[in-house]
């Protein structure tokens, strides 16, 4: 069975280059534009990593681990975050959220994957 991953992202070619990416290295994706549709996502879906933007509308991506990281299935799950945001602050403040990851936009593809077979192991 694959295993699957959603990707969080407001920018639909971010989550287009991200789909082609990991479904090309065997991952089942689903894609949600915001962190209240990946919430919505998670309680429909058996999720096994979450990628997800930082900066989005309606629910932003720390925001969104904070709430993911209550749920008592998804405690563990591991999640990056990949976004443009390089301040210490912001990566201090998505460590204590959560985060297992996190990668800068740009990203070549193969430095995400690093991440994600790291992460996933």
């Amino acid at each position: 069975m694959r295993k699957k991953i959603l990707i969080v992202d407001d920018s639909a070619t971010v989550r287009m280059i991200l789909s082609t990416t990991l479904r090309g290295t065997g991952y089942e994706v689903i894609e949600a534009a915001d962190g209240r549709e990946a919430l919505d996502c998670l309680e429909d879906e058996k999720i096994n990593m979450l990628i997800t933007d930082l900066n989005m509308p309606h629910l932003d991506g720390i925001d969104l681990i904070r709430q993911v990281r209550q749920t008592s299935g998804f405690r563990f799950m591991p999640i990056i975050m990949l976004t443009t945001e390089a301040d210490e602050a912001k990566k201090q403040e998505g460590k204590s959220a959560g985060v297992s990851g996190w990668v800068a936009k740009p990203f070549k593809p193969e430095q995400l994957m690093a991440v994600v077979n790291l992460v996933m192991a």
